[in-house]
Order: C-alpha cells, then sequence, then structure tokens
C-alpha cells in the first residue's frame, strides 16, 4: 500500500511517501513504486526579526527555505522511488537576532535555505532511488546576525546556517540500499554567519556551510549499498563566512565549510559498491574570523573543497570508482584576533579533489578502488593570528592540497 500526499505552501512542494511495516503481502512481493515530479518556479523566502531584551530562559529561533522537499520510508517491503526536482527560483533565508541586556538561557539559532531535498529510510527492506535533482535559480542563501555588540549570551549559544544546492539523505538498517543520483546546481550558494557580542562566559560556536551538491547515504546492521552518483556545481560562487566577535570570551568557535560536490557512503553488514561522478567549475570560498579582546579558548576552522568523497564500509567489501575534476578556485581562510587570553586554535584547509575509502581490518575486508583526479584550479589556505597582550598557547595551521586520495583497511570503533 503505498501513499502519495504533495501539499503547496508558500510556493514551497513537499511531497510524502509512507510505506509502512502494515503494507500488504502483494506489494511486499511485488514492490511499490513512488514516481515524484515536482517543479518550483518562484522564489521561496522566509525571514524572522528578534528583538529580545534580558531574556530569562532559552531563546531558539528557527528559519528555513525549501524550494521542493520529499521524503519516504519503507519497512518490511521494497520500494523503488523515482523522482526529478526542479529548482528554477532563489531561496533565502534569513535571521536577524536583536539581543539586548543579559540573555541568561541557551541560543539556539539555525537558519538553513535549500532548493531540492530528498530523504529516504529502509528497515528490513529494499530501497532504490533513482533521483533527479536540478537548481537553475540565481541564488540559494542563509543569513544569521546577531547586530548589537552589547549582546550578553550567559548560557552561551550554537548558531548555525546552512545553504544547500541539492541534498539527497537515505539511511538503511538490516536493508538493502541503492540506486541512481544525479545532480546539478547552477545556482550561486551563499551561507554566512555575523554575530557581534559584549560578554559569552560559556561555550559559543558559530558556524556556516555553504555545498552546491550533497549526497549521504548511511546503512548499518546487516545492510549493504550499491550506487552511482553524478555531481555537477556550475554556478558563479560556493561561499560560507562565518564571522564571531566577542568583547569577552569563554570558549569561543567560528567555523566555515564550503564544497561544490560532496558524497559521503558509510555502511556496515555487506558490501558497499559506490561509483562516482563529479565535477566543478565554481568558486569555492570560506572564511572563519574570531574575534575577542578576552578570550579563554578560541577557535577559528575553514574548510573548502572542489569536490570530496567519503566511502567507508565496516564490513568486508568496499568497491570505488571515482571521477573528480575540479576547475574552480577554492580560497579558504582563518582569522583570529585578540589580546589577552588563553588558548588559540586556528586552521584553514584547501583542496581541489578529495576522496577517502576504507574497510574493516578485523572482518579480513579489502578495498578494489579505481581512482581519476583533475586539478585545473588554484588552492589556497591562509591562516591569520593575532595575540596583541599575552597567552598561553598558539595551535595554528595552513593546507593546500590539489589532489588528495586516500585508502586504507582499518579495526573498526573509535
Amino acid at each position: 500500500m503505498a501513499r502519495l500526499a504533495r501539499i503547496r505552501l508558500a510556493g514551497t512542494i513537499a511531497a510524502t511517501v509512507l510505506c509502512a511495516a502494515a503494507a500488504t503481502e502483494a506489494a511486499a512481493q511485488d514492490g511499490t513504486v513512488v514516481l515524484n515530479n515536482q517543479i518550483q518556479l518562484g522564489d521561496v523566502v522566509a525571514g524572522q526579526t528578534l528583538n529580545v531584551v534580558d531574556a530569562d530562559d532559552q531563546v531558539t529561533v528557527s528559519t528555513s527555505a525549501q524550494g521542493n522537499s520529499f521524503s519516504g520510508s519503507v519497512a518490511n517491503a521494497s520500494i523503488t522511488i523515482d523522482s526529478t526536482q526542479d529548482m528554477q527560483g532563489d531561496a533565502v533565508a534569513t535571521t536577524d537576532m536583536t539581543l539586548d541586556g543579559d540573555t541568561a538561557g541557551y541560543l539556539s539559532a539555525t537558519t538553513q535555505a535549500g532548493g531540492n531535498y530528498l530523504a529516504g529510510s529502509a528497515t528490513n527492506a529494499d530501497l532504490r532511488v533513482d533521483a533527479s535533482q536540478l537548481v537553475t535559480g540565481g541564488e540559494v542563501a542563509a543569513n544569521s546576525t546577531i547586530t548589537n555588540a552589547s549582546a550578553r549570551l550567559l548560557a552561551g549559544a550554537a548558531v548555525e546556517t546552512s545553504a544547500i544546492g541539492n541534498t539527497v539523505a537515505l539511511a538503511g538498517e538490516y536493508a538493502t540500499v541503492s540506486g541512481n543520483i544525479s545532480q546539478d546546481s547552477a545556482a550561486t550558494i551563499r551561507s554566512s554567519n555575523f554575530a557581534a557580542t559584549q560578554y559569552i562566559p560559556a561555550p559559543a560556536s558559530f558556524g556556516s556551510e555553504a555545498i552546491a551538491n550533497t549526497v549521504a547515504v548511511n546503512s548499518d546492521t546487516a545492510s549493504n549499498q550499491s550506487f552511482y552518483a553524478r555531481q555537477r556545481s556550475t554556478g558563479d560562487l560556493i561561499e560560507a563566512g562565518t564571522s564571531a566577535n566577542a568583547g569577552n570570551a569563554w570558549d569561543l568557535a567560528a567555523r566555515a565549510r564550503a564544497s561544490g560536490n560532496q558524497a559521503n557512503f558509510y555502511n556496515q553488514g555487506g558490501a558497499l559498491i559506490a561509483e562516482t561522478d563529479q565535477a566543478n567549475s565554481a568558486e569555492v570560498r570560506a572564511t572563519a574570523i574570531a574575534t575577542a579582546y578576552d578570550f579563554g579558548a578560541a577557535r577559528a576552522s575553514a574548510r573548502g573543497a572542489g569536490n570530496e568523497v567519503s566511502v567507508g564500509n565496516n564490513d568486508v567489501y568496499v568497491e570505488i570508482d571515482n571521477s573528480q575534476f575540479n576547475s574552480g578556485g577554492v580560497d579558504v581562510a582563518a582569522t583570529f584576533s585578540g589580546t589577552n587570553g588563553y588558548d588559540v586554535y586556528v586552521g584553514a584547509d584547501a583542496v581541489g579533489n578529495s576522496v577517502t575509502g576504507y574497510a574493516c581490518s578485523e572482518c579480513q575486508g579489502f578495498i578494489n578502488a579505481t581512482n581519476f583526479q583533475t586539478n585545473d584550479g588554484s588552492v589556497t589556505a591562509t591562516v591569520n593570528t593575532t595575540v596583541a597582550g599575552s597567552g598561553r598557547a598558539v595551535i595554528t595551521g595552513a593546507n593546500a592540497i590539489g589532489n588528495a586520495a586516500t585508502f586504507y583497511v582499518s579495526v573498526p570503533g573509535p
């Protein structure tokens, strides 16, 4: 038994498919087929403005703008999802916060913008996904700001922004998960996170993420995978920027991550076969800035990649056929500036193409890998660190790599 519901709200199309354990025996034998076709022509915009004075408890904020969204699940049966998603408008999410006086509770703020999103899960079942995602709109952008420099966040904070063109996220348990995925993004992808504060006497993390195309498949407990993933990033710019600033911060972190194409496959309990084909021509930029006059611990970390693939199996067999071409520049910078404090950690990592594959050594596992990587863009990693007064430890690192490939067989566990 299959159920298909379509809902149109504020220019966003959302489709949800559920195939539950109560499916009939005939459906379990023949398999359920779901056909999904979504086209978003206009812009999707979400925004919030907060003005809060002396909040006694938590402050929780969520802002999301999504073009097309689809989710499906199956239990004790089988399902094939044939999906086409086309996002032709802009997707923009914005959160502006003014936090006057003392914010006594924990600040949690999430701002997300996405073009196309597909999610699926399988339990004791077979899940096949044939998905095509296309973003041709001008921009996918997520922006968060804390505008007043007098903000006092007494319980700390976690503030995150995320802008992603195309997303496929799949999971399986006691399952076979397979399919073909094609993703194309021609949009500009921007994620920005700016915070100006006076006093944060608790851990505070500020992060931004910008990705044109991403695929994530996680299956465990006697599962197996077989996938072909094709990703193309052709927009002008993919940019993630975080600037976290405080007069006095006990434990402050600024993080930024930008990627043209990203594919992650993890499996446990069976074979994992992945064929990946990635090409990025967009400029990729990631910038993380942290400043504090007085500080306990301060971190600024940034990472940028044209193309990146990770294939890992906590079992016997991994097969990887990887092809990556990057012609866009990758520019990564991390900066810290402070006067008096204790420990500073600053890092910048930039890579044109990256692939990692691993299998379980205790299972007598092995890897069969074929790898082709070409980088035709500049790759730059820059770190700037200033402690004007006194400090205890300063640990910094800048790494730039054109092509990186790592394959290994390891012992499972942390």
